[in-house]
């Protein structure tokens, strides 16, 4: 089953406490099956929009890793790509 790795990196203004702020982070990310074609084609910088759920990378590292289940490109369809992409599990 094909997987590919990608490093999410979000940038956005939210409140907290009454305040504004700018909060940036980067995140690792996973997609499995049809989504990782999707994923390592992809350009770098490309502005997506991600659904999924966060898990340990392994048993030895707890740092959080997104696996995808959902992979929008915000950007249109330039460069052959679908819009939204979602996946389905089977069973």
């Amino acid at each position: 089953m094909p997987v590919a790795a990608a490093t999410l990196h979000h940038v956005s203004r939210q409140v907290e406490a009454g305040l504004e702020r700018e909060v940036s982070v980067e995140l690792d990310a996973v997609a499995v099956g049809e989504l990782a074609a999707l994923l390592a084609a992809a350009p770098p910088g490309a502005s997506v929009r991600v659904v999924g759920f966060l898990a340990a990378k392994s048993l030895r590292s707890r740092k959080p890793v997104l696996h995808l289940s959902e992979i929008e490109f915000l950007e249109g369809t330039e460069n052959g790509f679908q819009t939204q992409v979602q996946v389905q599990e089977k069973g």
